[in-house]
């Protein structure tokens, strides 16, 4: 199993960030290949390092289902210029077990010494996507982000979740000098109703899926199933135009636009309940590790509807927590803005690993 490396500096860096401050044994120029695989798409990108810093010297994305394999993605990418790739990260969206990982929403097998064979590069590397994304957070800077809440500027771990085609989760050990990211599973664990509506969401989707974890619910298929709960228990049918779009479109994306708009009722109760479960799994995840660091929201929805999002609302189911609500208070809470964080984090990953 790969060792675990650590960030040695902070969040909110406004210059570009030397790799040296991150491992002494960076070398100064190598070309890395990152990528950042989830169920819907997969982003893939070459950096040279310069002067013990990334620059990105080609960058794709592609439909992780239209492929079998990351190999038979790689050779579609592949740029015969730079053949020459001295290590190679790949974050991929599901539980990596000593360099091997079955992607949780695509089917894919990753193992990091068959592809370091097959692609003939001896540093391979495979993390958890969202180990790789708080990796990817020491690259940003302040304008990368929009705050939920303000909190305090407390030393402290943090934390990371992700609702996208599933939900990621990630935590940030503090050490009182430096991050040390870990990966976790936790979207996968278990919804608890809290309210009367809550437990007819969960019957419906007990029936539906057998298990209701966070991640049936905070995902693009759960704002789809919450939105067609509220329709059955609201008796209102969806209106002709929508239904139309409805059949054509991303249908996640269509209810999350159409509740912006506010041309629709049910949309609107939809995603307000979608952020009000965000709230409380972020609050739940930052009482177990004690994120005075932070929380900090990424993933492919969230940062596309931050112009629709009640804060008022959201703040007031993250702090609702009995005796820790002034615990809460005091957590910074976060949207990364910045869609190829995950990307500069497997880089980053992988450049701390060439040679080994």
């Amino acid at each position: 199993m790969d060792k675990a490396k650590s960030l040695k500096i902070p969040f909110f860096r406004k210059d570009q960030i030397p790799l040296a401050f991150l491992n002494k044994n960076v070398p100064t120029s190598a070309i890395v290949l990152a990528a950042d695989i989830g169920g819907t798409k997969t982003n893939l990108a070459l950096f040279k390092i310069i002067d013990g810093k990334l620059e990105s010297i080609n960058e794709k994305s592609f439909q992780t289902k239209d492929y079998d394999s990351f190999t038979d993605l790689f050779n579609e990418f592949y740029v015969e210029d730079y053949a020459n790739i001295d290590a190679i990260c790949l974050g991929v969206a599901g539980p990596v077990i000593e360099g091997v990982v079955q992607g949780t929403n695509f089917p894919w097998i990753i193992d990091r010494k068959k592809i370091s064979k097959e692609l003939k590069v001896k540093s391979v590397f495979v993390i958890n996507d969202l180990e790789a994304n708080a990796y990817g957070l020491s690259t940003l800077q302040e304008n990368d982000f929009e705050t939920l809440i303000m909190g305090e500027n407390l030393a402290g771990n943090a934390a990371i979740i992700s609702p996208g085609t599933g939900l990621g989760e990630a935590g940030l050990f503090w050490d009182g000098k430096k991050y040390h990211p870990f990966a976790t599973e936790g979207g996968h664990c278990s919804f608890s109703p809290q309210n009367s509506l809550d437990l007819e969401i969960f019957n419906f989707m007990r029936q539906k899926y057998g298990d209701v974890s966070w991640e049936r619910l905070l995902s693009g298929q759960g704002i789809v199933d919450i939105h067609e709960i509220l329709r059955q228990l609201r008796a209102i049918p969806m209106p002709v135009w929508f239904m139309e779009k409805f059949t054509k479109e991303d249908p996640a994306a269509l209810i999350t636009k159409t509740a912006i708009e506010k041309k629709d009722e049910v949309c609107i109760e939809t995603m307000a309940i979608f952020m009000r479960y965000l709230a409380t799994e972020a609050s739940q995840m930052a009482l177990k590790l004690k994120a005075t660091g932070g929380i900090f929201i990424g993933g492919g929805i969230v940062p596309k509807i931050i112009k629709g999002i009640d804060k008022e609302l959201f703040t007031n189911n993250f702090v609702q927590s009995g005796r820790m609500a002034s615990l809460l208070e005091m957590m910074p809470v976060k949207v990364i803005l910045n869609e190829k964080t995950p990307l500069l984090g497997a880089a980053i990953y992988g450049a701390m690993g060439v040679g080994s």
